[in-house]
C-alpha cells in the first residue's frame, strides 16, 4: 500500500528545471498517475505540454513517436 503523503511530497519535487511547476496547476506526472494512463499515452502528454518550454521540436518528435506506438498497438 502506498503512503499518499509521501507520494504527494515526491510529486512536489521537480528535478532539472521548472518547465512544469511554474506553468501548470497539475504536473503531467500527477495527471498521468491519477488517471492510470499507460506509458506511451503519458509520454505524449508530457512531451506536448513541455515542448514550448524545454526542447522545442525535439519534444514534439518524441510525442509523435509515442503516438505512432499507440497507433501500432491499437490499430496495427
Amino acid at each position: 500500500m502506498t503512503n499518499p503523503d509521501y507520494f504527494k511530497k515526491v510529486l512536489e519535487a521537480q528535478i532539472g528545471g521548472n518547465h512544469y511547476k511554474d506553468r501548470f496547476e497539475i504536473e503531467p506526472a500527477e495527471f498521468i498517475l491519477k488517471n492510470n494512463l499507460d506509458f506511451p499515452t503519458g509520454s505524449v502528454i508530457k512531451y506536448v505540454l513541455r515542448h514550448q518550454f524545454k526542447n522545442g521540436k525535439e519534444d514534439l518528435e518524441k510525442a509523435k513517436h509515442y503516438i505512432d506506438m499507440l497507433i501500432a498497438k491499437y490499430y496495427g
